[in-house]
């Protein structure tokens, strides 16, 4: 946003009088004097004149302009003067002695000329022209092309992060769950995934969510998060390739086959290239902004304020490229407008690697607000990607020289070369910025790599467990709204929360087992699994919630599908959730009233209970492997068996004769748990139905 000051006439003063100071005199050294021409010929003698609107007077010594000339060589006497101009209102010309005055005015134009002539006594003279300028910088074009270029380049990299992640389907959800406390491997993992996602942020987010829910440990995150580092830096060299120019077309044409095409597959592929096409054409607009800058002297020597050329210039650079970063809260945005403004000369390739240190920090911000609320693991995790950044780049400001001259022997094989703009070309300069990335990522990690283990003991001690933390919390903190723009991850997500609803099914009916078998029920048992119960309630409605927002987006249908089978599941395993609390609630009624099932229902509830924990266990083993077309196959005869065996109990009971028949209150109790348990069993089956893909 632009600061007040740009629209007050004060600082238009102050910015004109900057600019041009310097230029109300200008010496004949500036002028390349004409060494031979003919009398009465206009020759160019004078430079054209270009200035600000509201510039002070500018002063041109005219004194050695025609000294060169023939008619000058004789040393005789010239008369200077004005005769011909061309809307005076620009500029109006003054002759006064051997200067000449421009008196600029308050009206904005292009190429207007002034003719002057020197002539002797004898009436030999010779015209010289220049051409005056006066102008005035659109700051409203300024600020809104560089806004624009920033929305189109952010829109190109959400465009083809989704498109990549389709196109990878799902070899990224395999990458996610292969991840192992192999730290060389989740680190492998880490540049995947966050190559294929397009945001070290999402992958940083995605990783504290998984070990908030306890499906990632610390250990595990550790690599992946220095591996997500790596990963952000293709963005780089995809802006090194030469097709800025073809941004406009490739966006086009691939918009085309994304509207038209009936083929998934061709239509994600095609979000890809427009994607891409987007980025670049963003990165051209910002340039195109950027532009004006290099006209403007007072921004230009603001701008080489910032530069690189000590190690305070250095942090100075790291510090603006760290909250450019967070402002912006995209790593990858902070550099394209740093390539941009490289490309263009107005910052040089040093100050542009200093601010790309600054961003590697900027972009931990994310993973630090996703970490509030989250687990004491969760914190950790998000604390080591920033104390990972900040030590990498103390010590590479540290060594930040030779870091240098390293890129440069890469980029162009000079490790002493002048990387300034016109002595190497600006594609240079990009993939100078890009090895300068990922140059510093990648030796961080493998400096780091062997002792990540002790910095996350080292948080582990910074940051204790806290002593009445429930592990076992009820909020489900992990599934962050931002993970919603990368579809594929966030489906991933939402499988582990789905999955602890059903470890948390299996740990009611490990519980229920051991109450049952009680002589008398332990009341704190009892709380524990109705808090569970009540807790399962919590984590539907965050997953309902969550996966409600993710379908409203655009998603290619296998993503679709299972976002509807997992809304499927949650509902149904919040509702086995209900049928153990119903079990338990019958089973504690019958001690309040002091009441006791005979031994051979209470063998027979037991022998129910196994088999429907049983069941529970075969289908939350088949969630586990994310689901296979067989289970339906395996599971639903399985579960006709534990109907069957329901029903024989209901007729068993009924066939007693009168004076067998138990009391009332206990029938009650022991149908209700029958009914409960078959409930379980229905409710399980459309789990598996669900998992199989079935409607």
């Amino acid at each position: 946003m632009t600061s007040p000051v740009f629209r007050t006439p004060v600082f238009l003063g102050l910015l004109a009088t900057a600019l041009f100071s310097s230029a109300t005199a200008v010496s004949a050294d500036e002028v390349v004097p004409v060494k031979d021409s003919a009398n009465g010929h206009t020759i160019k003698l004078i430079p054209d004149q270009r200035a600000f609107l509201g510039s002070p007077d500018t002063l041109i010594d005219l004194s050695q302009v025609f000294a060169d000339t023939e008619i000058g060589r004789d040393n005789q006497p010239l008369t200077i003067e004005v005769i011909r101009e061309e809307k005076p209102d620009v500029a109006a010309a003054e002759i006064d002695g051997d200067i000449l005055r421009l008196k600029w005015g308050k009206k904005t134009a292009k190429s207007r000329e002034i003719m002057i002539r020197a002539s002797t006594e004898s009436g030999e003279y010779v015209d010289t022209k220049l051409h005056v300028e006066l102008w005035e910088p659109d700051y409203w074009k300024l600020i809104l092309t560089v806004i624009g270029g920033l929305g189109l380049f952010l829109l190109g990299m959400k465009n083809l992060s989704e498109g990549m992640q389709v196109v990878a389907g799902n070899r990224l959800r395999r990458m996610i769950s292969a991840v192992t406390d192999n730290r060389l491997m989740a680190t492998g993992v880490g540049v995947l995934v966050t190559m294929l996602v397009q945001s070290s942020s999402i992958t940083t987010v995605m990783v504290i969510g998984f070990v908030n829910s306890g499906f990632m440990t610390l250990s595990q995150a550790v690599g992946v998060i220095m591996g997500a580092n790596i990963g952000t830096t293709i963005t780089g060299w995809i802006l090194v390739l030469k097709i800025g120019k073809y941004g406009l077309p490739l966006a086009g044409v691939a918009a085309f086959f994304y509207l038209f095409s009936k083929r998934e597959s061709l239509r994600y592929a095609a979000l890809t290239v427009m994607g891409l096409g987007l980025v670049f054409l963003g990165l051209e607009l910002m340039k195109d902004g950027f532009s004006i800058i290099q006209e403007l002297p007072a921004f230009e020597a603001w701008f080489k304020t910032f530069a690189a050329d000590s190690y305070v210039g250095v942090l100075k650079c790291a510090l603006v490229g760290c909250v450019l970063t967070f402002i912006v809260q995209s790593s990858s945005a902070t550099l394209g407008i740093t390539i941009g403004l490289a490309q263009l000369g107005v910052i040089q390739f040093e100050t542009a690697a200093a601010l790309v240190l600054g961003e590697n920090i900027g972009t931990t911000i994310t993973a630090w607000l996703a970490s509030f609320g989250a687990n004491t693991n969760a914190k950790r995790a998000a604390y080591f990607h920033v104390l990972f950044n900040l030590l990498g780049v103390a010590w590479v400001t540290a060594a930040f020289a030779p870091f240098l001259m390293l890129v440069r022997y890469i980029v162009v094989g000079d490790a002493n070369a002048d990387m300034s703009l016109g002595i190497v070309s600006a594609a240079q300069i990009t993939a100078g910025i890009a090895a300068a990335h990922t140059g510093f990522n990648v030796t961080n990690t493998i400096v780091f790599l062997p002792i990540a283990g002790y910095l996350a003991t080292l948080l582990q001690r910074l940051i204790p467990q806290k002593p009445n933390a429930d592990e076992e919390a009820s909020h489900l903190t992990n599934l962050d709204i931002r993970m919603l723009e990368s579809p594929v991850v966030a489906v991933e997500q939402s499988r582990s929360e789905v999955l602890r609803m059903a470890e948390a099914c299996r740990k009611m009916m490990a519980g229920l087992k051991e109450l049952t078998h009680q002589e008398t029920p332990d009341p704190e048992l009892m709380k524990k699994i109705l808090k569970m119960e009540d807790e399962q309630d919590v984590i539907q409605d965050e997953v309902v919630t969550f996966m409600s927002n993710l379908l409203g987006g655009n998603m290619p249908h296998d993503i679709v599908d299972e976002a509807r089978a997992q809304l499927r599941m949650a509902d149904e395993y919040e509702s086995v959730s209900d049928c153990i609390a119903t079990v338990l609630k019958a089973h504690r009624t019958l001690y309040k009233h002091d009441v006791r099932l005979p031994e051979p229902q209470q063998q027979e509830l037991f022998e129910l209970h196994e088999m429907v924990s049983d069941y529970l266990d075969l289908v939350t083993h088949s969630s586990e492997k994310s689901g296979r077309a067989e289970v339906a196959a395996d599971a639903v005869p399985r579960g006709e068996v534990i109907t069957k065996h329901a029903k024989t109990l209901y007729k068993r009971l009924l066939a007693k004769p009168p004076a067998e028949q138990i009391e009332p209150r206990a029938m009650v109790s022991y149908n209700r748990q029958v009914a409960a348990y078959r409930r379980i069993r229905d409710h399980l089956v459309n789990v598996a139905e669900a998992l199989a893909g079935e409607k």
